[in-house]
Formats: structure tokens, C-alpha cells, sequence
């Protein structure tokens, strides 16, 4: 369930944020790229249309748009960083041997969690998100 563009716009503009063609590729990069892009990937994709876009202002881009919430970072086993523009509470299930990462929704999972540390109590810590990250091979059936 990823943002259109057009909806994005008006989030940068509520955010105080300039509607750039920049912002709008890089966005549009990670939505069209699927399977949580690197800041490379990204880079590889709109320099076709933007070739004279530094490495250095996608990743301000890309830090500012995190910053205010319209894109997450998904950092994967082998700690590199990607991108997300699903920015609803959801889980990912991560391929070690693909490299693969795949949204994954489960409220019945999400309750169970909350249960738990609502239970468990723990001094002086509040839970504001949970977002796990499950590893393991995706098999062809």
C-alpha cells in the first residue's frame, strides 16, 4: 500500500518540504524498484532522466524524506541500508541467500507482541513501534 505521487506531493508540501523533481524520482525510484531499494539502486535509476544528480543529494533527499516520515529505512543482516516507501506499521521477511525483502502484515502477530510487553511492564520503557525483521529462504514451491 505505497503512497501515489500525487499524494506524496501534498505530503511534502504539508511537511514544508518543496515539491522537487528530484524528490518526486527518488520517490518514485523506490516505489517503481519494488523489493526496498539501496540508496545505489536508486542512484542507478534516475540518473537516466536526472544525470546530473549528485550522490550527495540523494542521500540528503533520501535522509529528509525518512526525517519527516515519508519513506523508512530497512537495514538488512548484512547492514546495508535500504528504503522503504510503505510507511504503515508492517514486518518484513528477509532472504538471506536472495538478499529478497518482503513486506509482511499480520495484526494477529502485532497483538501478540503488544500483549506481551504490555504485560511484561518494563520499567521506565515505553513501546511506541514494533517492527521486526524475520530471516530466512524463500523456496521455490
Amino acid at each position: 500500500m505505497t503512497m501515489s505521487t500525487e499524494y506524496f506531493r501534498e505530503q511534502l508540501k504539508q511537511k514544508g518540504l518543496k515539491v522537487t523533481p528530484q524528490r518526486i524520482a527518488i520517490y518514485e525510484a523506490v516505489v517503481n524498484l519494488k523489493n526496498h531499494p539501496t540508496a545505489e539502486n536508486i542512484i542507478d535509476s534516475i540518473k537516466k532522466n536526472h544525470p546530473s544528480i549528485s550522490v550527495g543529494t540523494v542521500y540528503k533527499i533520501l535522509d529528509s524524506l525518512v526525517e519527516n516520515r515519508l519513506l523508512k529505512k530497512v537495514k538488512n543482516e548484512k547492514d546495508v541500508m535500504r528504503y522503504d516507501a510503505m510507511i504503515h506499521k508492517h514486518h518484513h521477511l528477509y532472504c538471506s541467500d536472495t538478499d529478497k525483502i518482503e513486506d509482511f502484515d499480520d495484526p494477529e502477530l502485532d497483538k501478540i507482541i503488544a500483549d506481551y510487553f504490555s504485560k511484561k511492564k518494563i520499567k521506565g520503557f515505553k513501546v511506541k513501534d514494533i517492527s521486526l525483521q524475520i530471516t530466512g529462504e524463500f523456496k521455490n514451491n
